[in-house]
């Protein structure tokens, strides 16, 4: 039998943290079997989900604890979910439109209103093409409950899309 152990790490951005993470997860027999990693404002940052023997768990648990330091901090998430499967489709949403503040807390606010769950966003912070003006853009995949109706959702993302000066798309 087999744990999953599911990790965040943070340090300064330099060559080699991801090596000396997947070090530690292969001298214990660990299987990386999914993350995602960025660079942000001079910061590398990465969640990984590792599977690992039991007898390997605890010695792995121990070895990510102890990279924290100087350079890394490691925390790992103690709790074992598991994943419920649900009356959802995946939907995603996009947006984009000049930055401001509260573009996030006001779409995840009308997400969580309607008992979305969000999967996945990614948002930037990029420049208008003719003006350089900062656009706010965010990709967004997103569980919806089949039971919900649809066009109550598009209302309150348009109504959000109108407040804000942004552009709002739902798509399948």
């Amino acid at each position: 039998m087999s744990h999953s152990i599911v990790f965040t790490f943070v340090g300064a951005d330099k060559p080699g943290l991801v090596e000396k993470v997947s070090n530690t997860v292969t001298v214990y027999g660990g299987n990386w079997q999914e993350s995602r990693m960025n660079q942000l404002a001079g910061y590398f940052t990465g969640i990984a989900k590792v599977q690992v023997s039991n007898e390997q768990h605890a010695g792995l648990m121990t070895a990510l604890t102890d990279l924290t330091g100087e350079e890394l901090t490691v925390s790992i998430q103690q709790q074992n979910l598991s994943a419920e499967a649900g009356d959802f489709k995946l939907q995603q949403l996009s947006l984009l439109g000049n930055d401001r503040p509260g573009i996030v807390k006001e779409l995840s606010r009308a997400l969580a209103a309607f008992n979305i769950n969000v999967c996945e966003m990614n948002t930037a912070v990029t420049s208008a093409p003719m003006t350089a003006e900062p656009l706010f853009e965010a990709n967004a995949s997103i569980q919806v409950p089949i039971t919900l109706n649809i066009s109550q959702l598009s209302d309150k993302l348009e109504e959000i899309a109108n407040q804000l000066s942004v552009d709002i798309t739902l798509e399948d």
